[in-house]
């Protein structure tokens, strides 16, 4: 269900729809333990960032630290090789 509520905003994210419940659920899910559920938002966030790529590596970098690599990773495939390399290094 965690999985499937992140999964569900994929399409809206897509079309630049509903970023700030986007962030929410992100901020609920950030601490999940399963794998599917990190590479669920994970998902949601790279949808998002289609259309708000700014906004969400926003999120991303100010999460980053506590983000699972797998949400971090998924979250980041589709932006800018200078975007993705300053989200993967360490702080």
């Amino acid at each position: 269900m965690r999985r499937a509520a992140a999964v569900s905003l994929i399409i809206p994210a897509k079309e630049g729809k509903f970023l700030k419940d986007i962030f929410e659920l992100a901020d609920i899910l950030l601490y999940d333990n399963e794998d599917m559920v990190q590479k669920g938002y994970g998902w949601m966030l790279k949808a998002a960032s289609r259309v708000h790529e700014q906004e969400v590596f926003d999120y991303v970098m100010m999460h980053k630290d506590k983000m699972p690599r797998t949400a971090l990773r998924y979250a980041i495939e589709k932006m800018p090789p200078e975007f993705r390399k300053e989200a993967m290094k360490k702080s």
